[in-house]
């Protein structure tokens, strides 16, 4: 499975890395609910999540996953819920975090779009 940092360098790695905060989140912990504002994304490092709309499981997403970033580049409020499966470990972007990243670094711009928009379509990137 491809990774979220697959077409990145190990600078932009890290300046990506940089903007974020490492955390770790117990198993069942649900970090982001369909419906709410776009406040926050991660990057999965670590452990698998159920994404779920209306509470129907619609995908699972793994390490080398970004999960939170569609609503935060649409400017709309949350499509799915995300529930850990497994504890994870994964980096935390507030909103704020990912619009400097936008704004900064022309290749995550492009890799989030084609993310976003493959997740649009119904496929996995």
């Amino acid at each position: 499975m491809a990774s979220f940092f697959d077409s990145f360098t190990s600078k932009e790695i890290a300046q990506i890395s940089a903007h974020g905060r490492r955390v770790k989140l117990p198993q069942g912990w649900s970090p982001i609910w369909e419906d709410t504002p776009a406040d926050k994304a991660y990057i999965l490092l670590e452990g698998t999540v159920s994404v779920r709309r209306d509470g129907q499981e619609i995908a699972q997403l793994g390490a080398g996953d970004i999960v939170g970033e569609a609503a935060i580049v649409g400017h709309t409020l949350r499509t799915a819920s995300i529930v850990s499966l497994t504890p994870l470990v994964a980096i935390h972007f507030t909103d704020d975090d990912i619009n400097e990243l936008l704004s900064e670094m022309p290749s995550f711009r492009d890799k989030l779009t084609a993310v976003v928009e493959a997740r649009m379509k119904g496929t996995s990137s």
